[in-house]
């Protein structure tokens, strides 16, 4: 009975804070994206990014990065889009859980804070607020929804984050079927 109520609980905390998020702030995300590619780092826009990934439109700038770190702008577009489907109830419990810090901690190699402090925090906000818009996450969505103004994104390990999004994703459907 005091785990069903934890459990509860723990739902009803999620929702109203993701609520409260969605209600009190107007702009909750980064605004401005670092990629990096070794020694090539590009400061562009959020909504650069986000344009090249809806449309596969690729501003100048983008076109250079890639070209300069020898990417596939298709092979990008498609990790950054392609959405994992989750139970926002479930992906809270996985993520609270060891195997989801674990996986928080893979990611955040791939997608972090220019400091690189409470990129474990910032992850799971980003990957929470995801879920909760349409119940399934992108790599776009999260660098999107990232709780500070920039963020950084390892490009060259872009796929390797999407891996670890399908894992998140298979460790839920696992609790799912349990």
């Amino acid at each position: 009975m005091h785990f069903n109520f934890l459990g509860l609980r723990r739902i009803l905390v999620l929702v109203g804070s993701t609520c409260l998020l969605l209600v009190s702030t107007p702009v909750f995300g980064a605004e401005r994206v670092v990629l990096n590619y070794g020694i090539f780092r590009e400061s562009l826009s959020v909504e650069e990014l986000s344009t090249f990934a809806e449309t596969g439109e690729l501003s100048r700038s983008l076109r250079v990065n890639f070209a300069l770190a020898r990417q596939d702008p298709k092979a990008i577009r498609q990790y950054l889009t392609e959405p994992v489907k989750v139970n926002l109830v479930f992906l809270d419990r996985v993520l609270n859980s060891q195997i989801g810090n674990i996986i928080l901690d893979q990611i955040s190699q791939v997608i972090y804070t220019p400091s690189r402090r409470a990129d474990r925090q910032a992850l799971r906000a980003a990957l929470v607020l995801s879920a909760s818009q349409d119940g399934q996450v992108s790599l776009i969505e999260i660098i999107e929804n990232y709780p500070t103004n920039e963020v950084e994104v390892d490009g060259k390990r872009l796929e390797s984050a999407y891996r670890q999004l399908r894992r998140l994703q298979t460790n839920i459907q696992d609790l799912l079927n349990f």
